[in-house]
């Protein structure tokens, strides 16, 4: 089951894409954004799922140098 995850920028607070993942994503995982940077997470936040429903939400916390 793939995982789709919420890119948020760590200095904004704003989200920059979304992703998809073959599984959860690690706090350490390093993955290339669409503009090609190599970005470490920070940390990754998993959510509760809303009522009724089963997906729980996932964001990854990264800082780009390019500021997103």
């Amino acid at each position: 089951m793939s995982i789709v995850a919420t890119i948020m920028n760590t200095a904004t607070g704003q989200p920059i894409r979304k992703m998809t993942f073959g599984r959860m994503p690690k706090p350490w995982i390093t993955f290339n954004l669409e503009t090609g940077e190599r970005v470490t997470a920070d940390r990754v936040h998993v959510g509760k799922p809303a009522p009724g429903k089963f997906v729980a939400p996932v964001e990854v916390w990264v800082t780009p140098k390019a500021g997103g």
